[in-house]
């Protein structure tokens, strides 16, 4: 009998979990949206219940089967407290956008107790016009942007409910709590169920593809040292920051938000050949060469880790389904439409490698070598970007409308983390900026602001 795979973390996801023990390393992820007023909290309290046993992953924590220390399971949690993971504070007076963004910060810097569910939400109220946020923070194992979008869809809605209309009732909790015993023998099942899937897979290819080596052993040759050459470029240590401006990395972070009209990006990067991911990048771009000329540095090229997508209609709500790619793009064209079409080309050469169908097998070495060497590389790395796809119609959280979606993701070594994702028709990004790289923030978001009028403009 096979043992769903869901229930373990990936390869990947296993690594980003080791990498924890540098806390400059955490996959926090956290999304803040704005209300137009503070919702009811009963009826709140009452939707994130029924969003637990619609998403069965809010009631899970992650355990680790005797005798495996790097398989890693998700468990129901038999001691689950929705009160502990749904909290609700006000901000003292007079409550504004800074203070709300302070405390975001706050928290996304703080760990997770490992020992439950890895996500909180948390009502802010007291902001100034009476409004109110909820800032949402989850680890990346758990959802990724996607996924988080998908979450959102249990918890908000897409049209003033009715007051009066009652919850769907609760659909029965799933209980897997499993003793040590049972979750070594569940483990040893899923292994040799693995092997023999391998085997039976390979044996059905295996002489198809000796075949073709004898009739082409030239093609044969040159695919296998173009995959060698591919897999090379992606596990080739970092051992050098691009950026001679953004070196430092210490501990300390600052939120801040960028907004621009996602129409005039989306039009903007069409007219120069390019992807609305292709004008995103060529404003940060822009942004980051205006950002080193301020402090009278020049710059080529920068390295950037960008989160792929391999998420299928088989995967459920939420989970973490990407891969993180780290390429060069280039920095210091001054034409935003030229370097719209570079970074095109470079983004167009990293989806085409080869080696991003072998993830999970290069991912399963990476967890066996020292958290520390990993860790170095990742902290070589000058900015993250994630574009996220979002939602073009007005959302609801019982009730309260939402005013703006800003998503943060981690830095997670690197200079600053800029996450956009569309909430009707703005582009709202979430710049998480490690202070030690970047002292000046408030010149940081300026530069990036200037970069996106370049992009614009086109």
């Amino acid at each position: 009998m096979a043992v769903d795979d869901d229930r373990y973390l990936s390869q990947n996801d296993t690594v980003m979990w080791m990498m924890e023990t540098d806390p400059l390393l955490r996959s926090t992820i956290l999304g803040l949206v704005v209300l137009d007023k503070a919702p009811d909290w009963d009826a709140l309290t009452e939707r994130v219940e029924q969003v637990t046993h619609q998403v069965p992953a809010l009631r899970q924590k992650i355990v680790s089967p005797p005798l495996h220390p790097r398989t890693l399971r998700w468990v129901v949690d038999p001691e689950f407290d929705l009160h502990y993971h749904l909290r609700r504070l006000s901000l003292p007076p007079p409550g504004g956008f800074s203070d709300l963004l302070d405390l975001a910060r706050t928290s996304a810097s703080s760990g997770f107790d490992k020992a439950r569910p890895l996500w909180e939400f948390t009502l802010v109220e007291g902001l100034e016009d009476g409004a109110a946020a909820l800032i949402m923070k989850a680890h990346h194992v758990m959802t990724d942007g996607i996924g988080s979008l998908q979450l959102a869809a249990y918890l908000f809605d897409f049209e003033t409910p009715d007051a009066d209309a009652a919850l769907a009732p609760l659909p029965a909790a799933e209980e897997d709590t499993l003793p040590p015993s049972e979750l070594l023998r569940e483990v040893v099942e899923r292994n040799v169920g693995g092997a023999v899937d391998f085997a039976r897979r390979n044996m059905a290819s295996a002489l198809p593809a000796m075949l073709r080596a004898v009739r082409h052993p030239q093609d044969t040759l040159d695919e296998t040292m173009e995959t060698v050459r591919s897999l090379g470029r992606m596990v080739e240590p970092v051992d050098e920051r691009l950026s001679t401006v953004m070196t430092e990395r210490k501990m300390f972070n600052q939120f801040s938000t960028v907004e621009v009209a996602f129409g005039e990006l989306r039009r903007a990067s069409k007219a120069a050949g390019g992807t609305v991911n292709d004008g995103f990048l060529a404003g940060l771009t822009g942004g980051l060469r205006r950002y080193h000329e301020h402090h009278g540095a020049e710059v080529e090229d920068l390295r950037v880790a960008m989160p792929i997508s391999v998420r299928t209609e088989d995967h459920a709500a939420g989970g973490n389904h990407v891969t993180v790619l780290r390429f060069k793009v280039p920095v210091g064209i001054p034409d935003p439409a030229e370097r719209i079409r570079a970074l095109h080309e470079a983004a167009a050469e990293v989806r085409a490698e080869r080696s991003i169908g072998y993830i999970e097998t290069v991912s399963g070495i990476l967890s066996w070598l020292p958290t520390g060497f990993i860790g170095s590389m990742l902290k070589k790395i000058d900015f993250l970007a994630s574009n996220v796809p979002g939602v073009s119609v007005p959302m609801y959280l019982v009730g309260s409308e939402v005013r703006r979606f800003y998503p943060f993701g981690p830095t997670a070594g690197s200079a600053v983390n800029v996450t956009l994702m569309t909430y009707r028709d703005l582009a709202c990004m979430g710049v998480n900026t490690d202070v030690a790289a970047i002292p000046d923030p408030e010149v940081f978001i300026g530069c990036i602001e200037e970069g996106f009028d370049e992009v614009l403009s086109l």
